[in-house]
């Protein structure tokens, strides 16, 4: 009994519950604000060094840390759901204003519809000498349904008239952005959540184009319009926005005269610009609303400065929604309504200018995309590494487009003036010779006196059948499919004092591989900044001086395929090892943007198809039919620019390099383009090119008798072995062979692949290189082949089972069976292993 006694009152000593004094709590948040989990020597060490605590056994201490961490977490996901609470809510209320404006807009087509089959029955029953008479009192009919607005005679050069104009834009800016004014489609995948950008939808049927969108953000309706209003810092394609004239109005709003140039996003069409009237005002309901309208003969008002480089574009009743939510943020509605002057244009670029969801993609989801980074960044749930402030890394990517978009513009009052041709017009030149084009202030001129300025090389030209983001992830993982080392290297130079002398652009150039550092995104991942590293190898003594490693800055957008309208780029400029806040940027790079498919005659598909009439392999070419059998028809224009410094006496032999070297970019973007379109499986397109050497040759006849050795059986029947008959016949095979290399000590990458292995791969025999067995293969694949290696080497083969595999763009590629097998040499030592992925296709 008394044992029983002595066992309970342990127990109860052992759970007793402990009160903490105030001091004692203060010493354990100390500890635990520097390491929330101790170990059991820190909680001993912390018991010896605050005698305040010594008399709390080890046990309570590590209860304590316990506790304090479960609240910890409790509070976080409490706030966690909190918030998500309120962005639900918020979004309720949307989606319930949403509902209710589509509400209005099916009983005003319910009308219009009654309304049309009334009149098709009376003029069907109306004789035919009534009918004209009956179509006309029809339309009068309409005329009064709908009257048309008759503008006031007014002097709007005065406060007064200008208000006039601010107030009917405000009218017709919240009737699109709440209301029924214009026939709106919601973007495909563009669903409402707490996490989603918002609600985007575009124009059907109105003139110009347009974009719609509303969203949740959570800041300050009034953070929230300065950022707004400070449109270059969003919108990419702004060069310029001047506020001509601020005028007060008397309820408390402003009236802006604005003059705003846009850059154009090709070489090919003129830049577009703007004369418009903004309106800031306050409604009765606390909301902010920011509208803007052009000012043009027909609304009146002051004439807006005179511009010979652009063609004035008209911008329709626009702007921003903003009110404040319920327990902080914001509900912004955003609308962007334009008419971009499409028939200035040449035909075949309208598609660019007449394209609601290209408008939606650079400037409506743009606006929302940036302030909810700015948000995420100002409550800290974005973490950048290196050190750098998000602010430092939004100047980077805003840089490299800016200087690549003055790049492609060219305006003559920045400083650009055109260079004379060498006869050919596939390649402009300009320069420019302003000491402050590249480095500004910081550009020392006693570093190279005789400093000549940049030069810039550029070509636009249309793709068929390419999606951007598929061409832009190609030239971002495969730089050595397109660029030059030697080029690179003088790219660098114009970092250093003295730069290295005039390359001579040659295909393929001193070999390099690249290693890419990420360094940031945004919330959606829809762009990226990162840092790519060149390794430069020498492998003579003379190419010791190129070969370094060399840093470019690069930014790459729109590499996701389902993002409709949204622009594919690649812009990348070198940096030196220091990598400075304000290091100087001279941007090059690839911009892809895709044209809505056209339902046109097929005469006017092929028109544009410039892809066609390049060589697909030895004397072949596409033949012209393929784009009306092929089910696969986007089209697409490509904008190459790259920029480089020239000293004075050398600024003629840079433009014949740069020349040279634009062309050999654009030969082999379009040897890339035809190499992983979709449409490269059909039929009717010729092979690839056979890779006839000494080398492919003997590969072959390695690849041929490794296999009979090891399974007994022929890889396949081939008449002769003599000359390149065993090579042709493995390179049409129609299941994908392919080999790698064989090391113990590094990942396994592919050395040669048949023509249906560079097909499964997608990629080409140059960039095979830089492919890696591990990266193919997903996580079962791998493990099957870790299991059946030891077999491999023994044996000499092993069959796998069915899988799934992935292309080096991302694609997965299922597979009946494999067999991989060692290819001997003549010498009967393992040279490497072979794979055959028998019946394989894209999933």
């Amino acid at each position: 009994m008394a044992l029983s006694m002595h066992s309970k009152d342990k127990q109860m000593d052992s759970s007793k519950y402990v009160r903490y004094t105030p001091e004692q709590v203060e010493a354990l948040e100390r500890v635990y604000t520097e390491c929330p989990k101790p170990s059991s020597l820190r909680r001993q060490q912390l018991i010896r060094e605050c005698p305040i605590l010594c008399n709390i056994e080890p046990k309570q201490i590590k209860v304590w840390f316990q506790n304090r961490r479960c609240r910890e977490k409790q509070r976080k996901e409490s706030s966690r759901l909190q918030t998500v609470n309120r962005k639900l809510t918020a979004m309720n209320k949307l989606l319930m204003e949403e509902n209710d404006r589509l509400q209005k807009q099916v009983s005003h087509l319910v009308y219009e519809n009654g309304y049309m089959r009334q009149q098709i029955q009376t003029a069907s029953a109306t004789a035919t000498d009534n009918s004209c008479e009956s179509v006309v009192m029809s339309g009068q009919h309409q005329q009064q349904q709908n009257p048309t607005p008759q503008q006031p005679q007014r002097d709007a050069n005065n406060p007064a008239g200008l208000l006039t104009i601010a107030e009917e834009t405000l009218a017709e800016f919240l009737s699109k952005a709440t209301g029924t004014a214009v026939d709106w489609v919601q973007m495909i995948g563009m669903k409402p959540g707490p996490d989603s950008i918002g609600i985007v939808a575009v124009s059907r049927n109105c003139s110009g184009v347009a974009a719609r969108a509303c969203g949740l953000v959570s800041l300050e309706p009034i953070k929230v319009a300065e950022i707004l209003k400070d449109r270059p810092s969003w919108f990419r394609d702004c060069r310029c926005l001047d506020i001509m004239s601020v005028i007060p109005t008397g309820s408390g709003g402003t009236i802006e005269l604005i003059y705003m140039q846009t850059y154009a996003p090709t070489t090919l069409a003129a830049a577009r610009d703007f004369w418009t009237l903004r309106y800031t005002t306050t409604l009765e309901d606390g909301s902010l609303v920011i509208c803007e309208r052009s000012l043009t003969s027909s609304t009146g008002g002051p004439t807006g400065p005179p511009s010979s480089s652009f063609v004035r574009a008209d911008m329709l009743p626009s702007g921003y929604l903003i009110r404040p939510c319920e327990g902080g943020g914001s509900i912004i509605h955003i609308v962007d309504h334009v008419d971009l002057d499409v028939w200035s244009v040449p035909e075949v670029l309208r598609p660019l200018y007449e394209s609601s969801k290209i408008l939606a993609q650079k400037m409506t989801m743009a606006a929302l995309r940036y302030i909810r980074q700015i948000a995420q960044e100002t409550s800290g749930e974005i973490q950048y590494g290196g050190g750098r402030q998000p602010a430092v890394l939004r100047t980077f990517s805003q840089r490299l487009c800016r200087g690549f978009n003055d790049a492609v513009n060219g305006f003559t009052d920045s400083g650009w003036s055109l260079l004379d041709g060498d006869g050919g017009d596939d390649v402009t030149i300009v320069i420019n010779s302003s000491p402050t084009k590249f480095l500004g202030s910081q550009y020392n001129v006693s570093m190279s006196p005789t400093f000549g300025g940049v030069l810039c090389a550029k070509a636009s030209m249309l793709l068929q059948n390419v999606p951007p983001a598929l061409l832009v992830r190609f030239l971002r993982e495969h730089r050595s499919e397109w660029a030059d080392y030697g080029v690179d290297v003088y790219s660098a130079a114009c970092l250093k004092a003295s730069p290295y002398a005039v390359p001579c652009a040659r295909p393929g150039g001193f070999p390099s591989s690249q290693v890419i550092l990420p360094l940031a995104h945004t919330v959606e991942h829809e762009e990226f900044l990162e840092v790519v590293r060149l390794e430069g190898h020498a492998f003579s003594p003379e190419d010791v001086a190129l070969a370094q490693d060399m840093y470019l800055l690069q930014l790459c957008s729109g590499v996701d395929e389902n993002a409709l309208g949204a622009c594919a780029q690649l812009i990348f400029a070198p940096i030196d090892e220091s990598f400075a806040d304000d290091a100087p940027l001279l941007p090059s790079g690839f911009r892809v943007i895709p044209l809505d498919p056209k339902t046109d005659a097929p005469a006017a598909t092929r028109t544009l198809d410039l892809a066609s009439t390049l060589e697909v392999g030895p004397g072949g070419a596409r033949p012209a039919s393929e784009a009306d059998t092929n089910s696969y028809n986007l089209r697409s224009v490509l904008t190459i620019a790259f920029q480089f410094t020239f000293e004075d006496h050398f600024r003629d032999n840079v433009a014949a390099m740069a020349r040279q070297y634009v062309r050999g970019v654009v030969a082999s973007v379009q040897r890339v383009a035809m190499a992983i379109s979709p449409s490269r499986l059909s039929s009717n397109m010729g092979p690839k090119s056979l890779p006839v050497s000494p080398e492919a040759l003997t590969l072959a006849r390695w690849i041929y008798r490794s296999y009979r050795i090891h399974t007994g059986e022929e890889l396949f029947r081939v008449d002769s072995q003599a000359g390149d008959a065993l090579l042709k016949r493995l390179w049409h095979h129609s299941d994908a062979i392919m080999c790698c290399s064989l090391k113990t000590n590094a990942s396994p990458v592919f050395t040669f692949a048949n023509q249906a292995g560079l097909d499964m791969l997608e990629t080409t025999l140059v960039a095979l290189q830089d492919i890696m067995l591990d990266k193919i293969l997903d996580e079962a694949g791998r493990k099957i082949l870790c299991s059946e290696f030891s077999k491999i080497m023994q044996q000499g083969y092993a069959y796998l089972p069915a899988g799934i595999c992935v292309s080096s763009m991302g694609r997965p590629v299922s597979y009946e069976q494999a067999i991989a097998w060692k290819v001997l040499n003549d010498d009967n030592s393992n040279h490497c292993l072979a794979f055959m992925f028998i019946n394989w296709s894209f999933v």
